[in-house]
């Protein structure tokens, strides 16, 4: 009788365990986000957020970005001009909606982006997609509009257009060729810079300084704040970096996908959210929408 070591599923079990971590604490942070920010300190936290994150991050790359040329920083700086509001739309989105419609609506990138790559290569999506495209519109209609019953509120709008721009980004990180080739972890430094940079001088244009806001905060605000710095953008970028090696494309696509589903739970479990029975289906069919969507997606866009 053949004895099946049980050596190889406990390794892949271990490396999967970082990548699930990183969906969780990701479908968390818009709990944590509605926890941290109001609507005028909405750029002071970001600027705070990536403040903490930009010494750790470039003590690290620094003899990488030191490499680049000064094609490679401009690139660097309109991909963080994209960043910075991917992140304005949907920090400010989430203020003005539930976090559980903000996790659900964001997640609307992963058939945002095949489509809008399809278009650009000018190649019709498979039926299969475009199903799965049509159940996950269907979806957030359902969820976001009370079942047809109301107009989507002003967050849940502006959580769609981050997930606009959240396709935008992947797009034109793809498809800009000053960046092709950069080393991602000097790249990334250079796009949070200048959305940092951006993020500080807009602050008190919009609210008090982050200074002010910094000052403000009590304990309980300041743990949140270093969850969304430390877990939500610096571990989740360096567990990335990590299994692109260590795993495959399709399994880092998969465990990262179910991140709308940790959000719903979190802001049923954490925030208190309760979604009517039509709301419930439209969560359901986003999630399975999604899903289906991410699988039948062409291999290139698959994990974007």
């Amino acid at each position: 009788m053949a004895v099946v070591s049980i050596e190889p599923v406990r390794s892949q079990a271990w490396r999967d365990l970082p990548l699930l971590v990183v969906a969780v604490v990701w479908g968390s942070s818009f709990w944590a986000v509605r926890q941290v920010a109001e609507d005028r300190t909405v750029v002071a936290v970001l600027a705070l957020r990536f403040a903490l994150v930009l010494p750790v991050l470039g003590a690290v790359a620094w003899r990488r970005l030191r490499g680049l040329s000064a094609a490679q920083w401009g690139g660097g700086a309109v991909l963080g001009a994209v960043l910075g509001a991917v992140f304005l739309l949907e920090t400010y989105g989430v203020v003005h909606t539930s976090a559980t419609n903000a996790g659900l609506v964001i997640s609307l990138t992963m058939v945002f982006t095949p489509l809008a790559e399809a278009a650009l290569r000018r190649s019709a999506p498979s039926g299969a997609f475009l199903a799965a495209a049509g159940l996950s519109v269907l979806g957030v209609a359902l969820l976001t509009g009370g079942g047809g019953l109301r107009a989507p509120s002003a967050g849940d709008l502006l959580v769609l257009g981050a997930a606009v721009a959240r396709t935008v980004n992947v797009l034109a990180t793809a498809r800009l060729r000053s960046v092709r080739g950069v080393d991602a972890l000097a790249l990334t430094w250079v796009q949070l810079a200048f959305a940092t940079a951006v993020f500080v001088l807009a602050a008190p244009l919009a609210g008090p300084s982050p200074l002010s806001v910094a000052a403000s905060f009590d304990a309980a605000r300041w743990g949140l704040l270093l969850y969304l710095s430390l877990l939500c953008t610096l571990f989740a970028f360096f567990v990335q970096l990590w299994a692109v090696r260590a795993t495959s494309a399709s399994r880092v696509s998969l465990l990262l996908g179910t991140e709308p589903l940790w959000a719903a739970l979190c802001g049923i479990v954490l925030a208190g959210d309760r979604p009517g029975p039509l709301a419930l289906l439209g969560a359901v069919a986003v999630l399975a929408g999604t899903e289906w969507g991410r699988r039948r997606a062409p291999r290139s866009a698959v994990g974007s």
